[in-house]
């Protein structure tokens, strides 16, 4: 399903998401990969995503899993994203998705 490349910062705020439920996080981001081809939402996200890049969320798949998580309230998804983005830090860089 995921091609064996996934985003680990999505792992990572999902992970953070379902309080380090493994069982859970992998639920949860098969219905988020589900909901993301449905209803055109990964293309409302792109239409919104200047909001995000504004608050210094770059990661558009953690941004995406937000809009999932809160069901498209861009408000509030921004402010998810930011908060696991700047307050919690996102642990994985370009540098090592190379590793993955």
């Amino acid at each position: 399903m995921w091609n064996h490349q996934i985003d680990a910062n999505l792992i990572y705020a999902a992970l953070d998401c379902c309080k380090k439920d493994v069982n859970l996080t992998i639920q949860l981001l098969s219905k988020f990969e589900q909901w993301k081809f449905r209803d055109n939402n990964e293309q409302n996200y792109k239409k919104g995503m200047n909001k995000f890049l504004e608050k210094r969320c770059s990661n558009h798949n953690v941004n995406l899993f937000f809009m999932f998580c809160v069901k498209n309230k861009t408000v509030s998804a921004i402010k998810l994203s930011t908060v696991i983005t700047v307050n919690d830090g996102l642990p994985f860089v370009k540098k090592n998705k190379k590793n993955l």
